[in-house]
């Protein structure tokens, strides 16, 4: 019986240049039980050109924001593998009839990227290559800062919150690349605003309160992300945090009360002077939520268009707005707490009452205030407002509802 032949083999190593095929190495062989003669009646058959392969981007200096692409003709891919300079693996998947592999993520600016790929023809001829490209340098980068910080435990009014450096245009492309997890499923939405600073902003908040207990992670895999004329994102961003009892804040200012509520029950309940009414010097109304606890500040009426009214150096300083408004220590209006509105805006408490609730409240706690005179709702961006609106008014400040 005839053998036959050994089949050829050619070794072939490919840089991707712009609309070419890369050439595979070629691996063929004949039928199983049987032989070329047998296959075509002829002798000396010629193998079986094996498939070709495209990729992009392609060549040098190639747009990133791109997915990676690789697509087979005359044949269907068994493996793709594509690797960055930094030794990284780009993941992705295969189409349901296995002749195209389309990355996971985006090819990232200023990056060297290498291609190896292995066909198979569907008279089983296999063929490998190998190819490479390059992105261009972005030229310019957008950055973000984000709250809570990693490991924080937080109250049930906390916000996911990202500030851009740079204007998003490009809001729904960066709000697809934002993964936010729990460990309950709690259904939540980004909203756009426009933070207190001008600059764009993105959060994220459940469609209620958070439930006590509920781990919460970000991953804004922004890396190889174009917002627009603010420049490319160059980097992800992550953060895990678990949310805290359930505490909120409640204050009355027509009553010039607070009441401190834990899990559902009233634990303490204090008496307050909130802004003076009838002008300016008005509080807010509306959830607030508890932004930071800065201890002992110096407050200064000129930061926040009030002249020269106040210098002084001030307790258990509690921020609640951008804008200025802080529940705070204020023994100086002593004789007003529980009696009148006699605060520049703020929400002052005698100092052992303001000490409590500084060692009581955390971080994402809501505020809850409600008055009959008072400057208006807190908005979204001035601190966290987002709990000021509506459930559907919120939604619809996502760019991808």
């Amino acid at each position: 019986m005839r053998q036959p032949p050994h089949p050829r083999h050619r070794s072939v190593r490919l840089a991707l240049a712009p609309a070419v095929l890369i050439s595979l190495t070629a691996c063929s062989s004949a039928a199983a039980g049987g032989t070329p003669d047998a296959a075509d009646g002829k002798a000396g058959r010629a193998a079986e050109s094996p498939a070709t392969v495209t990729v992009t981007p392609r060549g040098q200096g190639a747009e990133a924001g791109h997915p990676v692409k690789v697509t087979a003709h005359g044949g269907t891919l068994t493996s793709v593998t594509v690797t960055d300079d930094r030794g990284r693996t780009l993941k992705g998947s295969l189409e349901p009839k296995n002749m195209v592999w389309v990355s996971d993520r985006k090819a990232v600016p200023g990056a060297s990227y290498t291609v190896r790929a292995a066909t198979r023809t569907k008279g089983g001829t296999t063929g490998t290559a190998e190819a490479a490209f390059g992105t261009a340098d972005a030229s310019k980068v957008n950055k973000t800062d984000w709250r809570p910080g990693a490991g924080a435990t937080v109250g049930v009014a906390q916000p996911v919150s990202l500030v851009f450096d740079n204007p998003v245009a490009n809001k729904a492309e960066v709000e697809k690349q934002l993964r936010i997890t729990t460990s309950n499923d709690t259904e939540g939405s980004w909203g756009w605003v426009r933070d207190w600073s001008g600059r764009d902003r993105v959060d994220w908040r459940p469609k209620t309160y958070w439930r006590p207990g509920t781990k919460v992670t970000l991953r804004a895999e922004l890396n190889g992300t174009d917002s627009g004329t603010g420049g490319w994102f160059v980097r992800d961003y992550s953060t895990t945090f678990t949310i805290g009892p359930r505490q909120v804040v409640k204050v009355d200012l027509d009553r010039h009360r607070l009441t401190f509520e834990r899990d559902g029950e009233s634990v303490r309940e204090i008496p307050v002077s909130g802004g003076t009414p009838g002008g300016d010097k008005r509080s807010w109304r509306g959830t607030a939520v508890l932004m930071a606890k800065e201890g002992t500040i110096n407050m200064n009426s000129e930061t926040v268009g009030l002249g020269d009214a106040y210098d002084k150096m001030v307790d258990q300083s509690m921020r609640l707005t951008w804008s200025g408004m802080y529940a705070h220590a204020a023994p100086w209006n002593s004789r007003y707490m529980g009696v009148a509105n006699r605060s520049s805006g703020c929400i002052g408490m005698n100092s052992t009452d303001a000490a409590w609730v500084y060692g009581q409240v955390r971080v994402g706690d809501p505020f809850e205030i409600k008055g009959a005179d008072t400057k208006g709702t807190v908005e979204a961006g001035n601190g966290f407002g987002a709990w000021n609106l509506s459930w559907a008014e919120w939604r619809e400040r996502s760019a991808l509802d």
